[in-house]
């Protein structure tokens, strides 16, 4: 089962998914994006997902549809080796916006600023 764990950011929905992304699996998934308030990002966490099936790919485009007909921005993150490789296969790395969680925090919530004495 795709368990699909939804947290407010600001502008940002992040999405954390935990299953596989596979047909009978993703009523969930197209559910929860259907609800999401017009903020300008929608980032979908697949750290936790392991298998995509060609109708998994097919609902993460109709995902990418409906945030761009809402003119909501859609990325991928936390792809792993695996899928980075059938999403390069299917040549859908060049549709997606994929980054790994180093690139989407600017900066650690318990960092600070040190003011530096000349």
């Amino acid at each position: 089962m795709l368990n699909v764990e939804r947290k407010n950011l600001g502008t940002v929905s992040l999405l954390n998914l935990d299953g596989n992304v596979v047909i009978g699996e993703t009523d969930t998934l197209r559910d929860v994006v259907e609800t999401l308030p017009s903020n300008s990002s929608v980032v979908l966490d697949l750290s936790h997902v392991s298998l995509v099936d060609a109708h998994g790919l097919g609902v993460l485009l109709h995902v990418r549809e409906q945030a761009q007909a809402r003119d909501m921005r859609l990325e991928l993150l936390n792809v792993n080796e695996h899928l980075r490789e059938l999403f390069r296969v299917t040549h859908l790395d060049g549709v997606f916006q994929i980054r790994c969680g180093v690139e989407f925090l600017q900066m650690p919530v318990n960092a600070r600023h040190t003011p530096i004495a000349a």
